[in-house]
């Protein structure tokens, strides 16, 4: 019981100076640099990162395979590495129904645009 008592006093002393004196900030500062800079190392060391694979691109592809040249084919590969490419490609060459490509046969541009 004397325990209890002793234990609920010094929490009580550590609860006054942290709350009502700046006697522990500094303290508590380096303990959360300490967790911070253990923190970021942990991190680097695991050198992990988040990577979105976009899985819409292939199956795009290849529904578009189908029907293409292999001449086609590679002029495909070429334009659609990214997201940004494909939407480079449908503003140029999608919003305007006279546009042509100078590998796509007119058949296959406009079921290029319609896939996309």
């Amino acid at each position: 019981m004397r325990g209890w008592i002793g234990l609920a006093i010094i929490a009580g002393i550590l609860y006054y100076f942290a709350t009502e004196t700046n006697k522990l900030d500094e303290p508590i500062d380096y303990v959360k640099s300490i967790f911070i800079s253990a923190d970021k190392k942990l991190s680097s060391m695991t050198g992990t990162k988040i990577q979105r694979i976009d899985t819409k691109i292939p199956a795009l592809k290849e529904k578009i395979y189908e029907r293409l040249s292999t001449i086609e084919i590679r002029e495909l590969d070429g334009v659609f590495t990214d997201s940004e490419a494909i939407a480079d490609f449908k503003q140029e060459y999608c919003l305007n129904s006279k546009a042509s490509h100078p590998v796509f046969s007119r058949e296959n541009l406009q079921f290029i645009c319609d896939k996309i």
